[in-house]
């Protein structure tokens, strides 16, 4: 069985897990062909989510009999693929969502890109794609990025989206393991989430539809985790409410907000201040990298009880009844962070207290000492320049 040779010259982060036995993408053999007729820019005043892209994209090919190609970096366009290529079959597919920032220095900086790659060699390696050398990655990531470097936006909550996918290329209509796959880049200018401030949303408590399950792949970043939502999203737009509370079991207990995490900040019933929210241990909730920020930030200050737990509808609306419910919140690479104003359960709406600011405390603190790392004004680990 062939091995391509592993780069040892690349330092690992510390929650990087070791890929040694599985590298072959080499950051060294990129091959860089630029574009000759560059893409229409949009006013950063102007840009929508997600529907601007930048003049490169990045791609890497992997097959089993050779392991990982050249990495190529192209002109943004259409992909030629065959059409019984097993993702458009079987949902072989997964991505991540991250972004680069400019700092006051023009510097170009990454937000916690080793956790990304983990998380997409743990969505990879369960769809039987294969994985890669997250730092290696990683550096065929910036080069895209320095060659684009022109398409960040500067200002406060402008930002580049980079969304690393993952696909099963295999030509065969049949439903076994891939012999071939492909990783690429697309990445896109976005500016602030919430243009005028805080924007709180109002959520559907779901009784009927189930985003995830324990034993399932709802802890994975993969496609088919997204397509069944978006019918029961429409559903809940039409009724009024910005997003769906995704809820599992026959007790209600809470999972995630559309595609975000879920937190609660409240007086427990032993009447201590407590951050809660959904464990990961079940195996429905996606490890998000802003929520593995907001534990972290809130167990460092030490300043109440946090706790990753089952948590029900019960416990919810008890806190809301009871005058014990501080805030909510949502949390993800998009928007960062959102306040939570209501949530509709079983034919009441339950108001979730919100500061005259359109957020909670906590929420604003934790957004400004987030959104302080990402674009350098507050030096930290987390944040890496390109």
């Amino acid at each position: 069985m062939f091995l391509p040779r592993v780069i040892h010259s690349l330092k690992r982060p510390a929650c990087a897990r070791s890929f040694s036995a599985l590298a072959g993408v080499d950051p060294s053999k990129i091959n860089v062909t630029k574009t000759t007729q560059p893409r229409e820019r949009v006013a950063k005043e102007n840009l929508l989510f997600g529907q601007t892209f930048t003049d490169h994209m990045l791609t890497v090919d992997w097959h089993r009999d050779h392991g990982w190609s050249s990495p190529e970096i192209s002109p943004y366009g259409p992909m030629s693929m065959d059409p019984a290529a097993s993702v458009f079959h079987y949902a072989l597919e997964c991505f991540e969502g991250m972004k680069a920032y400019k700092d006051a220095d023009d510097q170009i900086r990454l937000f916690r890109p080793d956790c990304n790659m983990e998380r997409m060699n743990n969505s990879m390696e369960r769809l039987s794609l294969p994985t890669f050398d997250g730092d290696a990655m990683t550096e065929c990531l910036k080069e895209l990025i320095r060659i684009d470097k022109d398409w960040i936006p500067q200002g406060e909550g402008y930002s580049l989206y980079i969304r690393p996918t993952g696909i099963s290329t295999h030509p065969s209509i049949g439903v076994s393991t891939p012999s071939s796959a492909r990783v690429f880049i697309i990445m896109s200018p976005v500016g602030p989430y919430y243009p005028e401030g805080f924007n709180p949303i109002s959520l559907y408590a779901d009784t009927e539809n189930v985003r995830a399950w324990p034993g399932g792949m709802g802890n994975k970043k993969v496609g088919g985790n997204y397509a069944p939502t978006i019918m029961p999203a429409f559903e809940a737009a039409k009724k009024g409410y910005s997003q769906i509370l995704w809820l599992y079991g026959e007790d209600h207990q809470v999972t995630e907000v559309g595609t975000m995490n879920l937190f609660f900040f409240w007086h427990n019933e032993d009447g201590e201040r407590e951050l809660v929210t959904a464990p990961l241990s079940r195996g429905d909730i996606l490890p998000g990298v802003t929520r593995r920020c907001v534990l972290e930030l809130a167990r460092s200050w030490g300043e109440f009880k946090v706790t990753e737990k089952n948590i029900t509808m019960a416990e919810v609306t008890s806190a809301v009844k009871e005058g014990r419910m501080i805030e909510a919140f949502g949390s993800g690479t998009a928007a960062v962070l959102s306040p939570i104003k209501l949530i509709a359960y079983d034919g009441t709406e339950y108001d979730i207290p919100i500061a005259a600011g359109n957020s909670g405390e906590l929420c604003h603190r934790m957004w400004q000492t987030i959104t302080s790392i990402q674009d350098g004004r507050l030096e930290h680990e987390w944040s890496v320049l390109v």
